[in-house]
């Protein structure tokens, strides 16, 4: 076995000694050996000038190994469906099963009757716990000189009750790159004709259509049903239609390119809690404009990231070939410390998307067109499989704590009232429940009642932790509204704060950063202009310094949690950091009073 193969040998091994079978644990007792010879061959290979850009080969957790299923006895038939139905909720209704690998990660494969008998049997255990499977990709191996194969399937459970698997994509880059053309796309299911004729249903105002620039925050779905089908709005479905049939939903969120609505883009990212960030770069343009910007924010928030490269059609191979380079030398910069990996065929694309969701330094590439169609498929191929970064116990905890939801957008609707749209952080909301909101500009939380709920433009009775929606209020006063608010539970006991402590690093500053500069900070859906009261243990900062930083809001206190992202700018000045303590302080120009935790 060469080293390859006993490194995929010992990683499967690991992921199969945590699920379940525990009969599997007696046959990888030779791992730890095996492992120290790849340790060792990799070190040789690399000293022999192995490439840095190979990511290496391993299996996300909610792979399962399977030699072969061919004719299980009834016990063993209802022991794998049991599994099968355990491995689904570890993987929030997805599981990839991996057909002709022992246990140890020998690539055995298996003849063309067993491979056929091992799939019915695959699709039986699907049907039992209610879910579809799909192929994604067959490989042969030369085992003996009997040509055999192994297969790698999708198991994904059949929607109920809008319990469809959600994932965020904020969209990124530069203005004038393609992202809302992109976006039109493969939303609508129509290519575009290379005069943006694709992106005209996503602007939300008419500056923007006579501009073709987005300048504000808007929101497409794409769907996947249990079968791995695309389902969008080709056949004039509805956005409730879409939600019905979709086992797996991607809702995209298209952020601005222009540096003047920067501000936007960085609460798109704060506030919205995306999954992944997708940037879009022109190939004809490359790394241009506020690319750089928008990678840098993405990591400092710690956002895994993928790259597409538009606009090929307008180029020739080298000029793509050369923006491909250009993005790779950047990712590879100590700054980054990324793994770039080109998307070139399907089979790509279902290894980059296993390897992107368990090691944030894999970055796959794609090259693509909205005009000619190039290279869409293995995108959509991309999103199909894409796991989610958390599992179902992270998501049952978070249920559990009790209802936080962050409001980001107000609006009045004409026989509806006063509707809040944002994030439900923890817990869960239902029609009918009552919640308190706040702070407002006197500190005070007041009391509203939830009238009804709307997910993906359709009706939702039930809103659970990690999803975006919409509440209609009724006649609540939009007036004491605002974004940066909190909806929460009143058994909560909600607290303010006007000043608050943070741990941050200064990533730019053209002179010293000292007590008394103002900066815009960022943390979630908070916006606000803050002054920095002093630097503690130090009299200014320079960049690269790192500090704990003393901030005091302007304008009205804020609902902070301990430990939440805090990224601040001013001009060219930029910072990223975290809340470490929350502090009680003093405005001269607001009473005593109105700084505490009230209840109306």
């Amino acid at each position: 076995m060469d080293a390859q193969v006993a490194n995929r040998c010992s990683i499967k091994s690991a992921a199969k000694a945590s699920s379940p079978q525990n009969a599997a644990e007696s046959r990888i007792e030779n791992a730890p050996k095996k492992k120290s010879r790849t340790r060792r061959g990799r070190r040789g290979k690399r000293r022999r000038g192995k490439k840095a850009n190979e990511p290496p080969p391993f299996l996300p957790p909610e792979v399962n190994i399977d030699l072969k299923l061919v004719n299980p006895t009834q016990y063993r038939f209802e022991h794998l469906a049991t599994q099968l139905k355990w491995r689904l909720q570890e993987g929030r209704g997805e599981a990839v099963y991996q057909i002709g690998v022992e246990d140890n990660g020998l690539l055995v494969g298996l003849t063309e009757e067993d491979m056929k008998a091992s799939l019915k049997t695959l699709r039986r255990m699907a049907e039992k716990v209610g879910a579809d499977i799909t192929l994604l990709r067959e490989r042969e191996v030369d085992c003996d000189r009997a040509r055999r194969k192994i297969a790698e399937v999708l198991v994904r459970k059949v929607p109920d009750d809008q319990q469809f698997l959600d994932l965020r994509v904020a969209v990124l880059g530069n203005v004038d790159s393609g992202k809302s053309t992109l976006l039109g796309v493969l939303t609508q299911g129509e290519l575009d004709n290379g005069r943006g004729r694709a992106r005209l249903n996503l602007f939300r105002h008419l500056h923007e259509i006579q501009t073709g620039r987005t300048s504000s925050i808007s929101f497409e779905i794409l769907g996947f049903n249990s079968k791995g089908e695309v389902v969008n709005y080709s056949d004039s479905r509805t956005a409730e239609e879409i939600c019905e049939s979709s086992s797996k939903m991607i809702t995209f969120i298209d952020l601005a390119g222009h540096y003047k609505y920067l501000k936007t883009t960085i609460f798109g990212l704060t506030s919205y809690c995306p999954d992944f960030a997708m940037l879009v770069v022109g190939a004809n343009t490359g790394i241009a404009g506020t690319t750089r910007e928008h990678l840098g924010l993405a990591m400092a928030l710690k956002v895994p990231i993928f790259i597409v490269v538009s606009k090929v059609d307008l180029c020739g191979k080298s000029t793509v070939e050369k923006t491909v380079r250009q993005l790779e030398r950047v990712l590879k910069q100590p700054g980054c410390n990324k793994v770039p990996m080109v998307v070139s065929n399907p089979d790509d694309a279902v290894t980059a998307a296993q390897q992107f969701a368990q090691s944030s330094s894999v970055t796959p590439i794609f090259t693509l067109s909205s005009v000619s169609g190039e290279n869409l498929d293995l995108l959509k191929v991309f999103f199909n499989i894409l796991p989610p970064l958390s599992n179902s116990k992270e998501q049952e905890e978070l249920m559990q704590q009790l209802t936080e939801f962050q409001v980001d957008e107000i609006y009045s609707v004409p026989d509806v009232g006063t509707v809040v749209g944002g994030t439900l952080y923890s817990g869960v909301c239902r029609e009918g429940d009552r919640l308190v909101v706040g702070p407002t500009d006197d500190g005070r939380f007041l009391r509203l009642k939830v009238c009804s709920i709307h997910r993906n433009r359709s009706g939702c009775r039930v809103l659970r932790a990690g999803q975006a929606a919409t509440l209609a209020l009724g006649n609540f006063d939009r007036s004491l509204l605002r974004k940066g608010m909190v909806m929460v539970s009143p058994k909560m006991n909600p607290t303010i704060c006007w000043q608050f402590e943070a741990a941050i690093v200064l990533l730019f500053h053209a002179k010293t950063f000292r007590r008394g500069f103002q900066v815009t900070v960022h943390v979630g859906n908070v916006r606000q202009t803050a002054t920095v009261e002093c630097l503690l243990g130090k009299e200014e900062l320079r960049t690269g310094e790192r500090a704990v930083v003393c901030f005091r809001f302007l304008k009205h206190p804020e609902y902070l949690r301990v430990g939440a992202k805090l990224l601040f700018r001013e001009g060219v000045t930029k910072g990223i950091g975290h809340v470490t303590h929350l502090l009680p302080s003093t405005q001269n120009h607001v009473p005593d009073q109105n700084r505490n935790q009230n209840h109306s």
